[in-house]
């Protein structure tokens, strides 16, 4: 069998890279399309050999590598986990890979959110398409100003998470991938609304919300891309307090580990 030989990483030195048309085409949360995202991956976790089901996400890396957060992938059983590409659904089409090993960044624990991220090899390299291709990910120098338009890709949410206003349909995680237009929230307004949670916003850390209602992540979606201009710079870690706009969702700043993630890909 052959095998692809690793590609490159695409990593965009400043933030200044040129915008795509996409990136800004829709206003609130809504259905996407793969096309739009062709980096998107499907983390599947089970608990029975032949039930697999989306639990978590990534960002395709290169032919064989998929970036995600530490927490989704602690877990050293890697037989009960898959990686779906190539499809706008978290649970069907596209292509199902085995994990081959995972990579967790060495100053990651449970007990502190920092250093939140880890890297996922598949046996059987992607075959890239239309539909499966690597991200341009954040450089070390990509620094993105406060307030500035972003764009939440993943499945779970995409619509305002105020818990006394869900429906029945709203409960229910959205099979087809969902994304919602965020503001970067400054730093200093991040640290503040999670000092009551006992929860410390570090500068490896980057927030982005909406200051007029709950868009964004109201549940678990945890790995999913944050994008700029076309390039990831986030990826998704947690949010609390959900029914409250003033708790951002809090993402992994992908500048702060370019030089890892070039490393271990």
């Amino acid at each position: 069998m052959q095998v692809l030989p690793l590609l490159a990483l695409c990593i965009a030195a400043v933030a200044g890279a040129e915008i795509r048309s996409d990136s800004q085409r829709i206003w609130g949360g809504s259905a996407s399309n793969i096309q739009n995202y062709p980096y998107l991956a499907s983390l599947l976790d089970t608990d029975r050999f032949n039930l697999f089901w989306q639990a978590c996400a990534g960002t395709i890396l290169n032919n064989r590598a998929v970036l995600t957060v530490a927490h989704c992938i602690t877990d050293e059983r890697l037989h009960l986990w898959r990686v779906r590409v190539g499809t706008s659904y978290g649970n069907g089409g596209g292509a199902v890979h085995e994990i081959q090993r995972h990579i967790i960044h060495p100053l990651y624990t449970s007990k502190i959110m920092d250093h939140n991220i880890a890297i996922v090899h598949v046996v059987v390299p992607f075959t890239f398409s239309n539909l499966i291709s690597p991200a341009s990910i954040a450089g070390p120098n990509y620094n993105v100003a406060d307030n500035q338009g972003v764009i939440a890709v993943g499945w779970g949410w995409g619509y305002s998470c105020t818990p006394s206003t869900w429906s029945a349909d709203d409960r229910r995680f959205p099979e087809i991938m969902r994304e919602v237009p965020l503001l970067t929230t400054p730093q200093e307004t991040c640290r503040n609304s999670y000092v009551p949670q006992g929860i410390t916003i570090t500068d490896n850390m980057l927030c982005a919300g909406w200051p007029i209602d709950n868009r964004g992540h109201c549940s678990e979606d945890s790995g999913t891309p944050l994008v700029h201009n076309g390039v990831v710079i986030g990826v998704f870690a947690f949010r609390f307090g959900i029914s409250n706009p003033e708790h951002q969702s809090v993402h992994t700043r992908v500048s702060s580990y370019t030089s890892w993630i070039t490393s271990n890909a």
